[in-house]
């Protein structure tokens, strides 16, 4: 009876040493582990691989787009509407890729994470496994025959016998797990380098999209320069360009009419004042003031001409903000503005942002000073990004430094 003793306590340590009481104790996800949890992880690769091969083929064509904006050079105003189109799809991509890259900065330290915690549990069950083989090296199969052979009676013989076979199955069950788990690790380093993988082409797809955003916008200065520098075009270049602020200046008039029409609706009491805070930045990302308000020499036509903002140069798909609370009478295109917003302050004082890449409101829209209403770009009659900022009071332009402060 003591000798039986003597081994069920052996047997039962045994079982400690792969239960609670090892310090390598596999976690509770171990014996969890199921096909599921490999069928996604081969998922997730699968996907990663997908979305390589879209990034690989989704780069934008600029020589075919070059090639095929030549029948429009005749006309400079369909050139640059076409041309802008390009450059809003190109920006596009450009901030769909960014918001990519993030996602996959995110995703590669969940899946470092996971994979950190998977040597974790691997570890443990080999340390657990490590413990049965010295067990069963020290003791052989000389436990199992002592455990029979010390029986008391044919009825606790059966009952050890029972005993041997579930540690049998145990072991058997700890080294199916072993080996799932070791395929669940793999599959969590190949996911983790696939992530890893997607994240540099989407960088790479990036500065490929900008640098073909860059050419396009090189080949509309150029020819901006050819139309305007060439001297039988001149007088022309010269009219053209009249004529497209007169344009812009009908769009804008028409603007404050309509809201100016709006206001006699209105009770005095909801009128929308201008309370006198001085403007925000509108392009926080501005690295310099490219042309200030007023008499300049024109860039492309040579000539003395007013301007009626300040031109903030900034990278492209760089924020735009608004200057000041107020509502959007216009978020639209034209032809010499490009991507535009204006925007009513109140007492008949609006501020208008020029050239964007993208347009993140729309009319009607209620926005505070610093929204992020649109970004950075080279719309319209531009040579390069920046961000045209002009304020109008009682249907004039004025000086925006007078309401940007220092």
């Amino acid at each position: 009876m003591k000798r039986w003793k003597r081994l069920f306590c052996v047997a039962l340590g045994f079982i400690l040493v792969l239960g609670t009481a090892s310090k390598y104790q596999v976690p509770a996800f171990a014996s969890e582990l199921t096909n599921d949890s490999i069928k996604q992880k081969e998922a997730e690769i699968n996907k990663a691989k997908d979305e390589k091969k879209a990034l690989q083929s989704g780069l934008t064509n600029v020589k075919e787009i070059k090639k095929q904006l030549e029948k429009s050079k005749a006309e400079l105003a369909d050139y640059v509407e076409e041309l802008d189109a390009e450059l809003v799809a190109i920006q596009n991509k450009i901030n769909d890729l960014k918001n990519l890259i993030t996602e996959k900065e995110e995703e590669i330290d969940q899946k470092a994470q996971e994979l950190t915690e998977a040597l974790s549990v691997q570890q443990a069950q080999y340390e657990a496994m490590k413990s049965r083989i010295k067990f069963m090296y020290e003791k052989g199969d000389s436990l199992s025959l002592e455990l029979l052979f010390g029986s008391d009676s044919f009825g606790d013989m059966l009952s050890k016998a029972e005993y041997i076979e579930m540690l049998s199955a145990y072991d058997r069950r700890m080294l199916d797990e072993y080996v799932a788990y070791a395929e669940y690790v793999a599959l969590c380093k190949q996911s983790l380098e696939e992530e890893k993988e997607v994240l540099d082409e989407a960088k790479a797809a990036v500065e490929e999209e900008e640098a073909s955003l860059n050419e396009l916008i090189e080949a509309k200065e150029q020819e901006m320069y050819r139309v305007s520098g060439d001297i039988q075009n001149k007088e022309a270049a010269i009219r053209e360009y009249e004529a497209d602020i007169a344009e812009q200046n009908d769009a804008i008039k028409a603007l404050e009419a309509a809201v100016a029409e709006e206001r006699k609706k209105l009770a005095a009491e909801q009128g929308r004042k201008y309370d006198g805070g001085m403007f925000t930045w509108p392009a926080p990302s501005y690295t310099r003031i490219s042309d200030e308000y007023g008499n300049r020499m024109h860039p492309t036509l040579g000539i003395q001409k007013f301007h009626n903002g300040i031109d903030m140069a900034a990278p492209g798909g760089s924020a735009i903000l608004a200057a000041y609370n107020g509502k959007v009478v216009a978020a639209d295109y034209n032809g010499s503005m490009g991507n535009y917003i204006m925007i009513d302050h109140g007492d008949s004082l609006y501020t208008i942002y020029m050239h964007a890449s993208a347009l993140y409101v729309s009319k009607g829209a209620e926005v505070s000073k610093g929204d992020k209403i649109a970004a950075v770009g080279s719309t319209g009659r531009s040579t390069g990004n920046h961000l045209h900022f002009s304020v109008r009071l009682n249907g004039n332009y004025v000086n925006p430094r007078n309401y940007l402060g220092s």
